[in-house]
């Protein structure tokens, strides 16, 4: 397999733990997203949205947008599965990964962050921008998790949740949020104790900055 990514994408990320998590080798394709490596005509035929992460399977097929891939992953190597339980327990499981990628993810990342700067606003506006959709995400994210035992987001096991969680907590500290939700600060440190969390950390690939 092959991982067109970049380090500090947050869904390459959560690719890198989910194929870590299931003990899968890859090789990695960088895609510099401050170069605008992501627009070219070359990589444009990987993934015509100009996104990453992008993986290539064995048998020569593309699959973009992280929670496919992650989904995938689950479906064609079971071992260690991400959405394990009853159908009610995965279903809270994929509330949770799906209010991080669909609800707080996509609007703050660097394309729409971009055009927020391109209507007028300042680098504080932009800032105060993603700090409030990040905030207001984690808020209903804490919320999500109440009552439900760790030490792991949901339980004794590492799910998708996790698998989305952790890099989006990063992304909350790059832009300065205060991070005080306690349910979800204790998940990510069970996290980052986990080999396949610490081994994808994004300071530690090898396209590092």
């Amino acid at each position: 397999m092959k991982l067109h990514g970049y380090f500090r994408s947050s869904a390459a990320w959560r690719v890198r733990i989910a194929l870590a998590l299931k003990g899968l080798d890859y090789d990695q394709v960088f895609v510099h997203l401050r170069h605008g490596d992501q627009r070219a005509p070359a990589y444009l035929k990987v993934n015509p949205q100009g996104l990453v992460p992008a993986l290539e399977v064995e048998d020569g097929e593309i699959l973009t947008q992280s929670l496919a891939i992650c989904e995938y992953l689950d479906e064609v190597y079971p071992q260690a599965p991400l959405l394990p339980g009853s159908a009610l327990e995965r279903a809270r499981i994929r509330a949770l990964a799906y209010a991080i990628a669909c609800e707080i993810h996509p609007v703050q990342n660097l394309r729409v962050l971009n055009r927020i700067k391109a209507l007028g606003q300042d680098e504080a506006g932009v800032r105060a921008w993603a700090q409030e959709t990040i905030a207001t995400g984690f808020d209903a994210c804490e919320a999500l998790l109440e009552g439900q035992a760790g030490p792991y987001c949901f339980g004794a096991q590492v799910t998708l949740a996790d698998v989305f969680l952790v890099p989006q907590m990063a992304n909350a500290r790059r832009f300065g949020v205060e991070l005080r939700w306690p349910r979800l600060r204790d998940a990510e440190a069970a996290c980052l104790s986990h080999p396949a969390f610490d081994a994808t950390r994004p300071d530690v690939q090898p396209d590092a900055e």
